[in-house]
């Protein structure tokens, strides 16, 4: 799949711009983005739903920029899940079989085949009114499947169930996705840990545009932009200076693992799980708590240093900090990154 400088415009606005990227063969590409960044867009116009201004749009080495949806080849499972309510779950999945002229034995068998994948071969009679959310969506994801798609869309297929169910959902998906590896997935979602869960490769995105495409280890550790670094996962971005072969956050000196040349600003980035208290790491930071919360497995102390926010996430801690008190944490050489200015 690849997206050849696709720009999608609505009126006077560029909702999607110069967009380039291509997801290889087999490959989950996740679009991770917050509402209005394009991400939907950009699976829509794969899906055939939205037209390019400029630019094309291949599967594999056909440019399908100008069929229509139905002669793509494409699955696609929505927000809502779009099942026909007066329709048994073997028909939803049935539909789009039928949609193409599939013989009724070929289908009925693909059907089954759908359903037994998903787990959901026990509710074929059943209408979606009689199903669970995580349940629906299974029916969806199986009405996708059952027409053999070389590519999977998936919009936002999580944001309507609860904690638990998306959890359990986010492995059914991986578990699918190995029993299909050639099947090619573009996953649109705002939540960092589906993408971070699922993905082989993340397209981070805003204000229309990529602003950063890599694995998620590359995007999490060595992120190349101070939005990614804040957008997938929390992130402490503090302004820097290299100085004699250390950077300098004020008057205060940090060893990171890729010094800069003398003079030379950059934004570090310190992974908060990565920031512990006290002063026994080779970076250490002063200032004062401002904020304690408890997460259950963890606290998050907030601390002021020099009037910037500076996160720690520590293990359940016997007895947290006193908001006001004045506090050291550190971070080790290895924890930082630097992100060029």
């Amino acid at each position: 799949m690849r997206f050849d400088e696709v720009t999608v415009t609505y009126g006077t606005q560029t909702v999607l711009d110069t967009f380039d990227l291509t997801v290889e063969p087999g490959e989950v590409m996740a679009l991770l983005g917050p509402s209005g960044s394009g991400k939907t867009t950009a699976l829509r116009a794969v899906a055939g739903f939205v037209r390019p201004a400029s630019g094309r749009v291949w599967l594999g080495d056909r440019d399908v920029t100008d069929l229509p949806p139905y002669a793509r080849g494409v699955g696609m499972v929505v927000q809502q899940y779009a099942l026909f309510p007066h329709m048994r779950v073997a028909d939803n999945v049935a539909f789009g079989l039928k949609a193409r002229g599939t013989p009724r034995g070929e289908a009925a068998s693909r059907v089954g085949e759908a359903l037994e994948m998903t787990g959901m071969s026990a509710y074929a009679r059943r209408y979606p009114r009689e199903l669970s959310g995580g349940q629906q969506q299974r029916v969806a994801i199986a009405r996708a499947l059952a027409i053999r798609p070389g590519v999977l869309l998936l919009d936002e297929p999580l944001s309507a169930l609860d904690a638990r169910l998306r959890s359990g959902m986010l492995a059914e998906l991986a578990r699918l996705h190995r029993e299909l590896p050639e099947v090619t997935v573009l996953y649109v979602t705002h939540d960092q840990v589906e993408a971070l869960t699922l993905a082989d490769r993340i397209a981070v995105m805003d204000s229309a545009r990529i602003q950063g495409v890599g694995t998620p280890h590359e995007l999490y550790r060595a992120p190349r932009d101070t939005f990614t670094a804040s957008f997938v996962g929390n992130a402490n971005l503090l302004p820097v200076t290299a100085a004699s072969g250390t950077v300098r956050f004020g008057d205060i000196p940090l060893r990171v693992a890729s010094p800069l040349p003398d003079g030379a600003s950059a934004t570090l980035c310190v992974r908060p799980h990565r920031v512990a208290l006290g002063d026994t790491g080779p970076n250490v930071l002063r200032g004062t708590v401002t904020s304690v919360q408890w997460r259950g497995a963890t606290h998050r102390v907030v601390v002021d240093v020099d009037g910037h926010e500076v996160l720690a996430d520590c293990p359940e801690l016997a007895t947290p900090p006193a908001v006001g008190r004045p506090v050291a944490v550190s971070f080790a050489e290895e924890d930082g990154a630097l992100i060029h200015d």
